[in-house]
């Protein structure tokens, strides 16, 4: 038994369940559910056994809620959303509602393929998933003591369902900041995804859901990503996909199908782009020029930007009309607006093939240039020039 000093047993339950962070990151939600990266048998076991220790999950179970999730997002077949349930339920009771979509046998079916089925996973982790926690709370008091054995084990065993099932399921889709404008609420919590393993970047994750890394901008940090990279660089995983990385082309004048591929992959970053390089540059050129408008004017014109980033999860009845006015205050902002979501159609045309998506991309760089609107015309001519770099 152990006797150590107040602050190694806090040292010791950080890294204990950082640990079981990195397994639920690493494994369960890179490798599993999304396949943006393959392991070494060896590692994915190592993941498998510390799971079944410290928190009792089933690979199956976890990989086919989140799938779920993702392809259910934001509607009521989402299995946690607070956009639907609340925030408070899924806060603070997110684990129970991951109990209840795991006793759907249709959502496993579904959404569970390609999970480990072996015989240490029928006849061990799944028939006997509580023997697990069992054991991990001896270990803990053989180690530790009673007391302080216990503590830590209680903190184990809280730290996924809160931390997992709450905060990033919950705060992810509630709270935080936005790179790319999607149709659900997804956030990033912070820039600095070290204290849950990456998991923080959230939003970013859901604009590149098969990405092996989270984070994005330069200002970014994912840890997990971190570990992957030590594991890759030991020959112990496999990196399949990262985001796309697009290049520019100067002097481009006319768009090709490296234009297409780049514009279709990078979607969500241009359109997020768009709204603050464009949209928001007009904005402020109306407000300089047209003196006229009233404090009440100037308001609602300040605000359409930020509705037209949150338009994309949709917007109420009033925020619409709200957005409306926007527009009708400003030709200008209304043609820029315009020219926004004809790009989006571009790509939201599933039924389109790339001849004529390329042909509709082209027409947009010429509307584009030719709209009066400075902003526009070079923002027409960066996309002209796009090219996607393979990862």
């Amino acid at each position: 038994m152990a006797d150590l000093p107040w602050w190694a047993y806090i040292l010791t339950t950080a890294v204990l369940t950082h640990c079981t962070i990195a397994a639920v990151t690493i494994f369960l939600h890179r490798h599993q559910a999304h396949r943006a990266i393959s392991l070494h048998p060896l590692v994915s076991h190592v993941f498998r056994f510390w799971l079944w220790l410290t928190t009792g999950i089933v690979t199956r179970d976890w990989v086919a809620i989140h799938r779920k999730h993702h392809a259910r997002v934001e509607t009521p077949h989402d299995p946690h959303s607070p956009q639907i349930v609340g925030i408070q339920r899924v806060l603070f009771g997110g684990t129970f509602l991951y109990q209840r979509e795991a006793r759907n046998k249709t959502t496993l079916e579904d959404y569970g393929v390609g999970t480990p089925d072996d015989w240490i996973e029928r006849n061990c982790y799944v028939r006997f998933r509580d023997v697990g926690i069992l054991l991990m709370l001896l270990t803990d008091v053989f180690l530790f003591g009673p007391g302080a054995g216990l503590l830590i084990w209680i903190v184990q065993m809280l730290w996924i369902p809160f931390w997992a099932a709450g905060v990033i399921n919950g705060l992810g889709h509630w709270w935080g900041y936005r790179n790319y404008e999607l149709p659900d609420s997804s956030h990033n919590l912070t820039p600095w995804g070290l204290f849950i393993g990456g998991e923080e970047l959230h939003n970013n994750h859901h604009a590149f859901a098969a990405s092996a890394k989270f984070s994005t901008q330069r200002f970014e940090i994912d840890l997990g990503w971190i570990y992957i990279c030590l594991l890759s660089s030991l020959r112990l995983a496999n990196i399949h996909k990262t985001p796309p990385v697009v290049t520019r082309r100067e002097g481009r004048l006319h768009c090709d199908t490296e234009t297409l591929r780049a514009v279709i992959a990078n979607r969500f970053d241009i359109t997020s782009r768009f709204t603050r390089e464009v949209l928001r540059k007009v904005c402020r050129e109306e407000l300089k020029r047209d003196r006229k408008l009233q404090s009440g004017q100037r308001l609602i014109l300040r605000r359409a930007v930020r509705l037209a980033q949150q338009e994309s999860r949709g917007l109420s009845m009033v925020a619409q009309r709200y957005l409306q006015t926007a527009l009708a205050l400003s030709p200008r902002l209304a043609a820029a607006y315009r020219a926004k979501i004809r790009l989006q159609i571009i790509w939201d045309r599933s039924t389109a093939n790339n001849d004529l998506r390329l042909e509709q991309l082209e027409n947009w760089c010429n509307r584009a240039e030719s709209s009066g609107i400075e902003a526009l015309r070079e923002f027409a001519l960066q996309v002209r020039g796009y090219r996607l770099i393979e990862n």
